[in-house]
């Protein structure tokens, strides 16, 4: 029997890439959510401040994809905490509520973006968010920690880097932490499929790049997950269609967001 998968934020560029991944793999049936409606693209509406509303979408679901957010990164109190932040806790008790087996969130790179851009980070190291979007990002990380932990809820996040869509990387920093189209619905279903006995677990998601900010060779063997791209390899495309690549390479790894 095919797993049955909830996508929340199936209209964004990384929600509806992955939906639609998996939707055309065959092997799940998915239920692609977002705030509105769209029925062309099979996404039908949730609004994840209405916890009835996700409990009512969580019912037979295998495992949620967490993926949708508000856009404003900076307004923490009018659309950060009560859409973004309790969107999720709303997530994880629909799960909890409804023997959901795994929640996987779309968390960010920026949960760490206060590192240097020297340093080798790890996603045991602390955190060290670098705007008010990072912290979000950390605070739902470590929700999906207290639910494994207290509830028994599979928890895995993926710190996404760089996903400009099925375009190169358009900057020096993009060129590290890129991500492309094929990698990010692999590692999301790598993510599905990893062993149950996984409690919890945070990732870098990128791709295979040659000047890697994060080590992810470990998750060929810890869950399958093996990039089958890097971003040097379309450095010339990037400078035709660019005309250069964006010099935001600064010495923290958050880039721009670090900025005061």
């Amino acid at each position: 029997m095919k797993k049955k998968l909830l996508i929340t934020g199936a209209s964004g560029k990384v929600g509806w890439s992955v939906a639609e991944k998996l939707r055309e793999s065959g092997h799940y049936e998915i239920v692609a959510t977002d705030l509105e409606e769209d029925r062309q693209r099979g996404i039908v509406p949730l609004d994840m401040t209405d916890p009835e509303a996700v409990r009512e979408a969580a019912r037979g679901i295998d495992t949620i994809l967490h993926i949708g957010w508000a856009e404003d990164r900076e307004d923490f109190l009018g659309r950060v905490l009560p859409v973004n932040v309790t969107g999720a806790y709303h997530i994880y008790e629909a799960a909890r509520e409804c023997g959901v087996g795994r929640v996987v969130f779309a968390s960010s790179n920026h949960a760490t973006g206060f590192y240097s851009s020297e340093e080798r980070v790890e996603p045991e190291d602390p955190y060290r968010p670098d705007s008010f979007y990072g912290l979000s990002k950390c605070y739902i990380e470590l929700l999906g920690r207290l639910y494994a932990d207290k509830h028994g809820i599979s928890s895995i996040n993926i710190r996404i880097g760089n996903y400009p869509g099925n375009r190169p990387p358009a900057s020096k920093r993009a060129m590290k932490i890129w991500i492309s189209e094929r990698d990010l619905a692999s590692l999301f279903a790598c993510c599905v499929e990893a062993d149950s006995s996984i409690d919890f677990l945070s990732l870098y998601g990128t791709s295979a790049n040659t000047e890697n900010y994060y080590d992810i060779g470990y998750l060929k063997e810890l869950i399958g997950y093996e990039p089958q791209d890097d971003a040097a390899a379309l450095r010339e495309e990037a400078l035709r269609l660019y005309g250069g690549l964006k010099d935001d390479e600064l010495p923290l790894q958050g880039g721009g967001m670090t900025r005061q």
